[in-house]
Formats: C-alpha cells, sequence, structure tokens
C-alpha cells in the first residue's frame, strides 16, 4: 500500500510544481476612452498640397493659409471643430481672411513643402516637428510662418489669433501682447496658485553637476482661469504629481521684471525670456532636461493624459531616442492597457477614469 501511495504523491507534486512554474495568464487590456471622431467643415480648403502654390493663391484672393495638423481620433481636434469653429465670429473670420487646408498627421498623401522637396503629410509633420493635434501653423505671403497654435486653445485665444493674424498685426504689436491686452486685468490682483513642490526664490535656473535633475518652469500670472483649471484639475493627479517631483520645478510672473539666470546661463528679466522663448500666455509650462536644453512645452488646454506624458517624455528618456512624441504616448497607452488599466485620454483629474469624452 506504501509502494503505490509514495508514486503517487510525487505524481500530484510534480504536477503541482509544473502548474505553479507556469506564467500568469495575461491580465485582460484595459479600456481605452477618450478617443473621439471628427467631421471637418466642407468650406476647408480641397488642396492638392503645394504648399507654395497654396500660399500663392490665398494671396491673390487677399488671404493667409493655415495649415491645420490633425490625426484620427483626436479629441482636441472635435474640439476645436465643435467648441470653436461653430462659434459664428470664429467660422465668419476664418471663412473671410484664410484657406484653412486639413494635413493628416499619419496620413500617406504626397505634399510639397516650401522647399520643393516632396513629402508625404507623415513625413512633413515629422520635418515640422509637429508633437500635438491639432497643431495651427499660419503663415504670411511669402510663406513665413506668423504664428503656431500647439494643441487646442479655447475660443477666446483662438479668435485673438485669427484677428492677430487675420488683421495683420505682426508688425504692429507682439501675438503676447496682442493676447495680453484682451486677457489681463489693467490692475491684476491676488496672488498665483502655489505647489508644495514649487522651488521657493530660484532665480538660477541653470543644471549643473552630475546630480542636477529636468526643469519645469510654470509660467503663470495673476487672475488667471486658465491656471486655476490647471491647478486644480490636472496637476491635483495623485500619478502627475509623482512624476512631477522628479524635476526642479520653478513658478514664474510671466510679466515679472524680477531677474533670473536661464538655463543657457543668461541673466535677464522674466518678461524678456518669456519673450525669447517665444511663451505667449499663462499657464505655460516649458520642459528641460537636466542639461537645461528645452524638450517640450505645455501651452494648451491638455488634460491628465497628455500633461504626465509630456512629464514621462523626459523622466523615462524616451526623448532621447523616440523623436515623435506621439509615437511615445501611443506606446505609453498600449503599455498601460497591457497591464490591465484602463487609459482615458480626454479624464481631468476630479472626473473617473471610465468617463468617455464628453
Amino acid at each position: 500500500m506504501k509502494t503505490h501511495a509514495l508514486p503517487a504523491l510525487f505524481v500530484l507534486f510534480a504536477a503541482f510544481s509544473l502548474h505553479a512554474a507556469e506564467p500568469a495568464a495575461p491580465a485582460k487590456p484595459g479600456t481605452y476612452y477618450g478617443a473621439k471622431a471628427t467631421e471637418y467643415p466642407a468650406w476647408f480648403k480641397d488642396s492638392f498640397l503645394n504648399l507654395k502654390e497654396d500660399i500663392d493663391e490665398a494671396r491673390r484672393n487677399g488671404k493667409r493659409v493655415i495649415l491645420m495638423f490633425t490625426q484620427n481620433g483626436c479629441p482636441y481636434c472635435s474640439a476645436l471643430v465643435e467648441r470653436n469653429l461653430s462659434q459664428r465670429q470664429i467660422e465668419a473670420t476664418m471663412r473671410e481672411k484664410f484657406d484653412v487646408i486639413a494635413v493628416n498627421l499619419w496620413g500617406d498623401k504626397e505634399m510639397v513643402g516650401l522647399d520643393g522637396k516632396t513629402y508625404t503629410e507623415k513625413s512633413y509633420s515629422a520635418a515640422q516637428k509637429i508633437q500635438f493635434t491639432p497643431s495651427l501653423v499660419f503663415y504670411d505671403e511669402s510663406g513665413k510662418t506668423l504664428l503656431r497654435l500647439n494643441g487646442y486653445v479655447p475660443p477666446a485665444r483662438f479668435q485673438a489669433a485669427l484677428d492677430w493674424v487675420g488683421g495683420r498685426h505682426e508688425n504692429k504689436i507682439a501675438f503676447r501682447d496682442f493676447v495680453a491686452a484682451r486677457e489681463v486685468p489693467k490692475q491684476a490682483s491676488g496672488e498665483m496658485i502655489r505647489q508644495d513642490f514649487f522651488l521657493k526664490n530660484v532665480t538660477d535656473l541653470r543644471r549643473r553637476g552630475k546630480a542636477a535633475k529636468p526643469l519645469a518652469v510654470y509660467f503663470e500670472q495673476k487672475d488667471c482661469p486658465d491656471c486655476e483649471v490647471l491647478h486644480r484639475r490636472v496637476l491635483a493627479d495623485p500619478e502627475a504629481r509623482a512624476t512631477i517631483r522628479k524635476f526642479d520645478n520653478v513658478q514664474l510672473d510671466m510679466w515679472s521684471t524680477g531677474m533670473i539666470v536661464t538655463p543657457a546661463g543668461k541673466r535677464m528679466a522674466v518678461r524678456d525670456w518669456v519673450r525669447e522663448l517665444g511663451v505667449n500666455y499663462a499657464p505655460g509650462i516649458v520642459l528641460f532636461d537636466a542639461a537645461g536644453k528645452e524638450v517640450i512645452r505645455w501651452e494648451s488646454s491638455f488634460r491628465v493624459f497628455h500633461t504626465l506624458g509630456m512629464f514621462d517624455y523626459i523622466t523615462t528618456g524616451s526623448h532621447l531616442t523616440e523623436p515623435s512624441f506621439q509615437r511615445f504616448l501611443s506606446a505609453r497607452a498600449e503599455h498601460i492597457r497591457e497591464a490591465g488599466r484602463d487609459v482615458n485620454i480626454w479624464r481631468y483629474a476630479d472626473e473617473p477614469v471610465a468617463a468617455t469624452a464628453q
């Protein structure tokens, strides 16, 4: 009886061991929320995508050209169409003063750039270093880029951009001052919103030493509703805050005459550095790597996923090997989903992950 029991015991033990050694079944992939299809207005120009010819034709008609870089499933593109272009004044200004041409960030249509070279939409987008959709590039009659809006901006600021370029104000007033005249109160009061991760009394922004952290500079201003949204509904996210703490974080009043030393070692007033950087409105976050080189900037109404992604882009070192931020974001979303977690690219910190884009 014992002679039969021992082999049976060994067989049972071996079966248990083999089962235990097998890898765990992969988690069920998480759900992807927030993508949204967009139907662009019929009055967009149906172009052959020869940029010089488009600019020449617009000039003859007293207009200027806007290239709008888009991608499928982009909720920010949808917001631009549904919230901005649906407003009567915005549509009227665009149709009267501009030819608007859509370019698919990942498209394969052939197009000819101002350099006379032939590209695909995809390769031209990469050549122009388009990192966000929608991105809008405004050209003058000679093909010079007058303004670039990287990402979605709310209707009032979008109208300001149309009025500045469409009204040909570029030689009269800087865009940031044009916007400020509409937005900044004559006597701004109150204080900027503080965060516990902001460094205090830092005026030298140079990155020095092997232990130097990357740098995040937050350009803000007093009486700033959009700054309130950034702090209360984006930066409040726990995961975002944990990643942000891997940076040296410095908050600056974009209109300040106070002196700082820039990451490049220049001593200058904050407002002059803002002008040099081309930061047009608050809030704006400019991210520098540990060597003091600008990598990417937050200057639109982004929500948690894209904001966290910009910080992760640097902390993971991906900016050194992947020049496309959009490719990085796509890979990041898939990695999260493969781990069984849901992804919502259109979520604020105070909203549940499973909420769909509205």
